[in-house]
């Protein structure tokens, strides 16, 4: 692949300008994307030379430290929608993502890809961030929609449906456009590095199939965690506290 220089690069950030003029003009506060893109960028520079220095030393307790990190953080992110309620929903949250991540990624480690050894950072990693935070936006749009539903007065079984339907709208989505409308990251990024089309296409399906799963999954774990008294009066008759 071409090296991107960096004056190249700059033109990227051309339509998220005109996006922060446009939220400057509406009254909207540029202030949250100016703070995520700064975020954005931080991150993402660090995190190269700490993948470069995972890769070097591949060691389990590394790649496991790594990723305990990374399902802490998106538990934490997941619950961004709900600020005022963060610390009480977090262990649900966490519990969640981390079985539904985990779960998925030991099935694609272990029974799709194979690597030697099984623990590759090259590997692990990579395909650890795709299913965590695909796992958490699920859980993020569930768990919003699902305070806003009881709040408005639905039962438990009516927010939780509405929640989980949420969850799974981009995700539905994504699986009618890819081909048509996107060649989603994972394909592209093998075509431009040379790969052929149709090998491309083996990984992009393994990509939608654990991104769907995962995040499928954390939802509805996320839901089922969810106490019935949590709900509000749309409930038609108490029941236990559980």
């Amino acid at each position: 692949m071409n090296v991107i220089p960096l004056a190249h690069l700059a033109f990227a950030f051309v339509p998220l300008a005109i996006v922060a003029a446009v939220l400057w003009r509406w009254s909207l506060g540029v202030g949250p994307l100016g703070h995520a893109t700064l975020r954005m960028l931080l991150q993402l520079g660090l995190i190269g030379y700490v993948l470069t220095f995972l890769f070097d030393n591949n060691h389990p307790a590394l790649v496991a430290g790594v990723i305990a990190v990374m399902l802490c953080a998106a538990s934490w992110i997941a619950l961004r929608p709900l600020a005022g309620s963060r610390p009480g929903l977090y262990p649900r949250a966490l519990l969640a993502i981390a079985g539904a991540g985990l779960f998925t990624l030991a099935v694609i480690v272990l029974g799709v890809l194979r690597p030697t050894p099984w623990f590759d950072a090259r590997t692990l990693l990579p395909i650890a961030g795709m299913i965590f935070s695909n796992a958490m936006n699920s859980v993020s749009l569930a768990a919003e929609r699902y305070e806003h539903a009881a709040d408005g007065g639905a039962s438990h079984v009516d927010a939780r449906r509405q929640a989980l339907e949420t969850a799974l709208i981009p995700l539905l989505n994504a699986f009618f456009a890819v081909g048509l409308v996107a060649l989603p990251g994972m394909m592209t990024g093998q075509i431009l590095a040379g790969v052929a089309p149709h090998i491309a296409v083996r990984y992009q399906v393994m990509v939608m199939c654990m991104t769907f799963g995962a995040a499928g999954l954390a939802a509805i774990g996320y839901l089922a965690l969810v106490p019935r008294r949590a709900a509000h009066a749309g409930d038609a008759s108490p029941l236990p506290e559980t």
